[in-house]
């Protein structure tokens, strides 16, 4: 079983904001595969199901984005998952908007959820998708910008880049079953 962790802020305050990128790719794919996120517990909203003939669970952490690691650490401990099966997907202002990379371990990059997550579950050992949404002119604006909406011109290449990160997101699953299947052997 592998865990996808989209990263973002619950509520409808931040629903639209480029923090939550993280959340509209989790939801994207839970679509996509007919997973339904309507569990409630261990601090997130989640759902079980099957994405390429992977058994997955997909959830969106119901904490702020700088205690994801709360959820992570619960979803790992509940399921029994290995974290070098978990998959986080989380916005990143040093990609351009529109460019998606992945990842497969390292360090928080000045990402907060994932510092968290690093911290909560003692390792930087997981698989992440970044989905980048630019970075504002002023590093003073970096709270305001990633807790503001796009761009109404921009609609159409977020969409765009929604659906690219999920195709990340499916590429990058196969790759870490791959890995932990060489790992087994």
């Amino acid at each position: 079983m592998f865990l996808i962790l989209g990263l973002g802020n619950p509520g409808p305050r931040y629903e639209l904001t480029r923090h939550n990128a993280g959340f509209w790719v989790a939801d994207n794919l839970a679509d996509k595969y007919n997973i339904r996120l309507d569990s409630h517990k261990y601090f997130s909203l989640y759902g079980k199901g099957e994405l390429d003939g992977l058994e997955v669970v997909i959830a969106k952490p119901m904490t702020y984005m700088n205690e994801s690691g709360k959820a992570a650490r619960s979803l790992l401990a509940a399921f029994n998952i290995s974290p070098d099966r978990m998959l986080v997907i989380h916005d990143d202002i040093d990609l351009p908007l529109g460019k998606i990379k992945k990842k497969f371990n390292g360090g928080d990059g000045g990402q907060r959820g994932i510092r968290s997550t690093i911290q909560s579950i003692r390792t930087g050992e997981f698989a992440r998708v970044r989905v980048g949404i630019g970075r504002p002119e002023d590093k003073e604006d970096i709270v305001d910008y990633v807790l503001s909406p796009f761009a109404e011109e921009d609609s159409g290449l977020i969409n765009e880049t929604i659906e690219q990160a999920v195709r990340t997101v499916e590429a990058a699953l196969q790759e870490l079953n791959k890995r932990s299947k060489s790992t087994e052997d």
